[in-house]
């Protein structure tokens, strides 16, 4: 009898092993990089565990990473320029940050990128076409004798964007890398509600236009994706109604950073993304 339970017991346990599920696959690895088109100041809830780079655990990165069932390193990190994707970002509220790149490695999947807007200033160029008396239009500032200085500048950051892209790709060998660009932030003309004269609303977005065009040349010669969310942005620009914008308007409609994506914004640029990526 003895014999027979301790048979019968070492077979339950047995159906016992084979019946156990087995153990469900880690996640493959996404790293997300940029600057704060990416991280998302000031949208809450924001990120504690790096309180300089003014990142939101509500930003596009998060609705990709969701969507696709990936796991997220965000190394996203506002006011970063090109050159801090891969080297020391010295000027944050909170000192300075790690390179991003440091994130990355061959274990990497998926790499996404938004950057390049700061390297030429189009923070204060947006504040400087704000419609205030006296003041020269920013459609004219920076043209002298035809030539159109900040569209030179944008287009000379080139090479130093591809660098930056090299550098990714080096240190993430085996990812699809996705560079998302920058979005749609006012229509053709303008609107009242904006304090923006008609020509400085399109030259504005025509700086927007210049930069996506560039990076999206450099990302294309690297055979990187590039994905373009100017075209689901119309119609959710700054001048919308604040329950449809995705962009924040150089006047805020709420708590946020002007000329930055809304929580909404995120939303639907994850989204997109993440179709995007996944074709």
């Amino acid at each position: 009898m003895r014999r027979i339970l301790a048979l019968a017991s070492g077979l339950l346990a047995a159906g016992a092993v084979v019946a156990a599920p087995a153990a469900a696959a880690p996640a493959d690895e996404y790293v997300a990089l940029g600057d704060s088109a990416a991280a998302g100041p000031l949208i809450s809830p924001q990120d504690r565990g790096a309180p300089g780079c003014l990142r939101s655990e509500r930003n596009y990165p998060t609705v990709i990473a969701a969507r696709l069932g990936l796991r997220l390193t965000d190394a996203t990190c506002s006011s970063a320029k090109s050159q801090d994707v891969y080297r020391t970002q010295q000027r944050t509220t909170s000192g300075a940050m790690p390179v991003q790149t440091t994130k990355l490695s061959g274990r990497t999947k998926l790499v996404t990128l938004t950057v390049g807007l700061n390297d030429v200033g189009a923070f204060p160029i947006a504040l400087s076409c704000v419609d205030l008396p006296g003041a020269q239009p920013c459609s004219q500032r920076y043209r002298r004798g035809g030539h159109d200085q900040l569209m030179a500048r944008i287009d000379g950051h080139g090479p130093a964007w591809g660098r930056m892209l090299g550098a990714i790709k080096r240190s993430a060998p085996n990812a699809k890398v996705a560079v998302i660009g920058y979005g749609n932030y006012i229509r053709k003309g303008g609107c009242a509600s904006q304090p923006v004269k008609p020509a400085d609303a399109d030259y504005l977005q025509s700086v927007i236009n210049r930069a996506n065009k560039v990076m999206a040349a450099q990302a294309k010669t690297r055979g990187m994706q590039f994905i373009d969310i100017v075209p689901i942005g119309r119609g959710h620009d700054m001048c919308a109604p604040a329950n449809r914008q995705y962009e924040f308007g150089l006047v805020p409609s709420g708590v946020g950073v002007p000329i930055h994506p809304t929580a909404l914004g995120m939303a639907a640029i994850g989204r997109y993304a993440a179709r995007t990526i996944e074709r």
